[in-house]
């Protein structure tokens, strides 16, 4: 018993991960159809800022764990505004292009990433509380997942606000849906869309700092492994769509673990084979909208 809720709640925390991570993929790619490839280079900046900050203020204090996903977010926000002005900007009817361009340069990320910081893993530590355990009916949870479910639902809910119940989010809704017609209006559209590139990737940054305390180290290739998992889950969700992002997260991740857990290790070979069944019954994903 105490074996299968720790396999269902560590999925849980491990989705509440894929979905901070696939969150600001979805958002941009729902508002804008940009398929941002460079989404891992705004995490692993994030992270490794984020292991800066902790660094300097001390790695077990809570104060500098929170500010780390301060910073992080900032420097995911800033990271995705100077790409979207600079390299997107300039390509929004070029998907070919917009494409090549992102995945160049999450490359040049990469590299550079490792001419810095170097090529090996670099351990953090932080608040000795996120070592410990929880019993929840026997079983002993990581703290760490707990942190992550909570994150997971403020990211969603703050999404959701801004879109449904500001201004900015309704013009940007307006201008997915009518460019023209909000232009027409004297509204500046691309700024908006820079907002939107701006708060993905502020939700990678947050994503990135936590990824780095999930797995207590940071390396050049951190945002490169969990993009993969952020790009299934926003396709089995539905490309474009928070909320089926959201239950494609949970999903992939309990089913990973169960798999893990008692089908020896066969995790992500079992997350493959529901992706092309998605994508062979579903192909617009679990919520996501015929073309």
């Amino acid at each position: 018993m105490s074996m299968l809720v720790l396999t269902l709640i560590t999925g849980v925390g491990l989705g509440a991960l894929y979905f901070l991570v696939a969150s600001g993929l979805s958002l941009i790619y729902g508002l804008m159809h940009v398929l941002n490839f460079a989404h891992g280079a705004f995490l692993t900046l994030s992270a490794f800022i984020g292991w800066l900050v902790a660094q300097a203020l001390g790695t077990q204090s809570w104060l500098s764990f929170l500010l780390s996903i301060a910073v992080g977010a900032l420097v995911g926000a800033v990271f995705a505004t100077v790409t979207e002005l600079v390299l997107i900007r300039p390509l929004y009817e070029r998907h070919i292009e917009q494409v090549l361009v992102t995945v160049g340069l999450s490359f040049a990320a990469v590299a550079l990433f490792e001419g810095i910081w170097g090529t090996d893993p670099v351990n953090i530590a932080g608040p000795p509380w996120l070592k410990q355990t929880t019993e929840v009916l026997g079983a002993r949870i990581p703290n760490t997942y707990w942190v992550l479910m909570i994150a997971a639902l403020l990211v969603l809910s703050a999404l959701v606000i801004f879109l449904q119940k500001t201004r900015y989010g309704m013009i940007i809704r307006a201008g997915v849906e009518n460019r023209a017609m909000v232009t027409a209006l004297g509204i500046d559209v691309r700024r908006s869309f820079t907002l939107v590139f701006a708060i993905g990737g502020g939700a990678a940054g947050i994503g990135g700092v936590l990824a780095m305390h999930y797995t207590t180290f940071v390396s050049a290739h951190l945002g490169s492994t969990l993009l993969i998992f952020a790009f299934i889950v926003t396709v089995i969700g539905g490309l474009g769509s928070l909320a089926g992002a959201a239950i494609a997260s949970v999903l992939v991740a309990i089913l990973q673990q169960f798999a893990n857990t008692y089908l020896n290790g066969t995790g992500d070979f079992i997350v493959v084979i529901l992706l092309a069944l998605v994508l062979l019954v579903r192909p617009s994903g679990i919520l996501g909208r015929k073309a």
